[in-house]
């Protein structure tokens, strides 16, 4: 009897999928590279995360406080739902965070007339609003988790081939544009730059400057956030926005979030921070349909995730039981009180490609640093 190999022991043996990859799923790149690229991960999750309390937290009736709260939350999960994908999921270099598709049926239920009551009260109705999202989150977590362990979610992917698995994928990354280029049109003196600088760094110098391939290639995303951030301080500094629209200056102004001086310097987010969950049937419903189009876009990611880091053909039951690791995440996000579901981040998928990097050990470093900037107050770009 031959010997086992060593790579026969790992569930993601890696093969030649993605031409230009540099690092596969268990090939572990320099500690400079992994520290550099994970951090990137951190950036771009932050940005989604950001995103997310802005939308929310103001309709909710929260402050700058509530807000910074939120995020804070919303990291934390991010890097304990990350670390459960990677080590009992699907254990693919998959980072899992708050996802847009949520966004729908919690309008839906902070919008709803019951909460007339709490006019002229708005932290009152944002605690009640928090609550009644706990309890349909926590709802569609049992929901997502019951679909994924009973194996009804590995029946379907056994009849998903790559031509039907690409509208999965294409749908997930489709969907970022609705929220995301509005948001570059706010302020388009600030998110064009980003854009082209992104393209030039990544796609065309580090092909020119050889010595520069990693600066350009690795840390592009960094680079292109470091510039524009610069610009941007320049920009305020020079009362560039002075005399804008508040629309404009709450987009482009570099000292309007408010977040610096309302984050509190050390805090630990903990279940039921806000009070025990409310269980509505019409909230619990809206928040399952949405668990449903999560998974979806979940199942999406994950297989491109699977290409990016190298890794073999992904069996159905591992998917499945990637689908209920993300329903026992949607539990723990609604019992801390995110405002979201999670779901597997497109925007982290894509990172991958970029980076070319697509070790398992660099989205472990990259959820460390979500836990650590979430429970200190000390956010480098908030």
């Amino acid at each position: 009897m031959s010997p086992v190999k060593a790579e026969d022991l790992v569930p993601h043996p890696c093969r030649e999928q993605y031409a230009e990859l540099d690092y596969c799923i268990t090939s572990p790149p320099p500690w400079i590279t992994t520290v550099v690229v994970a951090f990137q991960h951190y950036l771009v999750m932050l940005g989604t995360t950001v995103i997310i309390a802005t939308i929310l937290v103001p309709i909710m009736g929260g402050g700058h406080e509530e807000k910074a709260i939120v995020i804070q939350t919303i990291l934390f999960l991010a890097g304990i739902n990350t670390l459960l994908q990677v080590h009992f999921g699907t254990r693919l270099p998959a980072v899992m965070g708050g996802s847009f598709t949520y966004i729908y049926a919690a309008v839906a239920i902070i919008i709803s007339p019951r909460y007339i009551l709490f006019i002229g009260a708005p932290f009152e109705r944002f605690v009640y609003t928090m609550r009644s999202l706990q309890g349909a989150l926590i709802i569609a977590g049992v929901f997502q988790a019951v679909i994924g362990f009973f194996g009804i979610w590995r029946v379907f992917i056994r009849f998903l081939s790559p031509l039907a698995a690409v509208p999965f994928v294409t749908l997930s990354a489709l969907g970022l544009f609705y929220f995301a280029f509005p948001g570059v049109a706010k302020c388009i003196e600030i998110g064009l730059p980003t854009l082209v600088l992104l393209l030039i760094f990544s796609e065309y110098a580090t092909h020119y400057f050889a010595k520069g391939s990693f600066v350009f290639g690795r840390c592009a995303v960094l680079v292109t956030v470091i510039i524009v951030w610069i610009f941007a301080e320049i920009l305020t500094a020079a009362g560039a926005y002075d005399e804008r629209n508040p629309v404009t200056q709450f987009s482009c102004r570099t000292d309007s979030s408010g977040l610096i001086h309302a984050t509190p310097w050390v805090r630990f987010p903990y279940p039921f921070q806000w009070g025990y969950p409310i269980f509505c049937a019409q909230d619990c419903f809206a928040m399952m349909a949405a668990s449903f189009a999560s998974l979806i876009e979940s199942t999406g990611t994950l297989i491109a995730v699977s290409r990016y880091a190298g890794a073999t053909f992904v069996p159905p039951s591992v998917f499945a039981r990637g689908i209920g690791w993300q329903g026992i995440s949607i539990i723990l996000d609604g019992m801390c009180g995110t405002l979201t579901g999670t779901a597997a981040s497109v925007e982290n998928c894509g990172l991958l490609a970029l980076t070319r990097v697509g070790s398992r050990r660099v989205i472990k470093i990259s959820a460390l640093f979500m836990i650590f900037f979430s429970l200190f107050g000390s956010d480098p770009i908030l």
